[in-house]
């Protein structure tokens, strides 16, 4: 397992640690969305998943998510859709596009309107650390 990246915590008045980052999901794939979910709470973060853009939308985390992972390919509303229409409501959240399916069209439109990272799926573990890093700067 890898070392706890530094600067991810808060301390307590009392010497405890916090978790300070909400990280949703947006996956339909149900199986790849828990792996995400395993992944990410290994790196010691909250995260909430979902299996759809709308549910998330709907949800009262979406206010307080610090980074968002979607999936590039869903039904309904894309990854690239959902990070498009977050900007455009005025909720500029640290987006990582993550696809099983990458092209060059899809990653520059997705680069282009802001969004972090732009990740292949099996996701790399390294390369989701550094685009995390990378997003949490951002907050």
């Amino acid at each position: 397992m890898l070392g706890r990246p530094h600067g991810w915590f808060d301390r307590t008045a009392k010497g405890g640690v916090m978790k300070r980052f909400l990280i949703s999901i947006v996956e339909d794939d149900r199986h790849f969305r828990e792996s995400m979910v395993r992944l990410i709470r290994s790196l010691c973060f909250t995260v909430e998943a979902f299996p759809s853009a709308a549910d998330f939308l709907a949800s009262p985390r979406l206010a307080e998510t610090a980074c968002l992972i979607a999936d590039v390919h869903m039904p309904a509303m894309t990854g690239i859709e959902l990070h498009h229409h977050l900007v455009a409501d005025g909720r500029v959240i640290p987006t990582i596009l993550v696809t099983a399916f990458p092209n060059d069209v899809d990653l520059a439109r997705a680069l282009s309107e802001g969004v972090i990272c732009y990740l292949r799926k099996p996701v790399d573990e390294q390369h989701l650390i550094q685009c995390l890093r990378a997003a949490l700067t951002l907050c």
